[in-house]
């Protein structure tokens, strides 16, 4: 297997392979464009954005700044909106459902790292898909940590950290965040 179909299958990879190092500064780059535009430049800068977020659906408006590490594992549904600041660490496949909200600084993170620092210094890596699901909204400064799945209409608080699963019409928050009441989206 290549670095980049172990790192795509979760498995420990090299994130300074080659390919990987390209990919990550053809991202880099594509964001730094979209970044630097000014609201003058609104259609120029979501054509970048369609550009380095290819798998996304309509409706589609990221504040910037924004930062990925890849782009193209990220999918995004229909009428999907992120504010100022998001971070996609996009290692493994981030699914984002439509109609989905995030406040500013919200972090998605799939990348991670062994827990035992031998194995941690060897440089290698891997990463856990996370999924949002349809109608969600996730409150500023919140961290969705590797793994994770976050269900249907379910709000996230601001400066929770998701740890683990989150089920559908549930509002939770704290850290780790854990649901605090049902949400009656009938």
């Amino acid at each position: 297997m290549t670095e980049k179909q172990k790192m795509l299958a979760g498995e420990m990879y090299d994130p300074l392979d080659p390919v990987l190092v390209e990919d990550r500064h053809a991202a880099r780059i594509g964001f730094q464009k979209i970044n630097a535009l000014s609201d003058e430049y609104k259609d120029s800068r979501q054509a970048l954005l369609k550009e380095l977020l290819s798998n996304s659906g309509n409706g589609l408006w990221i504040e910037p700044p924004f930062y990925c590490d890849y782009g193209y594992n990220i999918t995004l549904g229909d009428n999907v909106f992120m504010n100022f600041n998001c971070c996609i660490l996009d290692v493994a496949p981030v699914t984002i459902g439509n109609n989905v909200m995030m406040a500013p600084n919200v972090q998605i993170y799939t990348a991670t790292h062994p827990l035992e620092a031998m194995e941690r210094n060897s440089g290698r890596e891997f990463a856990k898909s996370i999924t949002i699901g349809n109608d969600v909204w996730i409150g500023g400064n919140a961290v969705i940590c590797p793994g994770v799945t976050i269900g249907n209409g379910a709000v996230i608080g601001a400066g929770a950290v998701v740890t683990r699963d989150i089920p559908d019409n549930v509002f939770a928050a704290g850290n780790p965040a854990k649901p605090i009441k049902e949400i009656d989206n009938g």
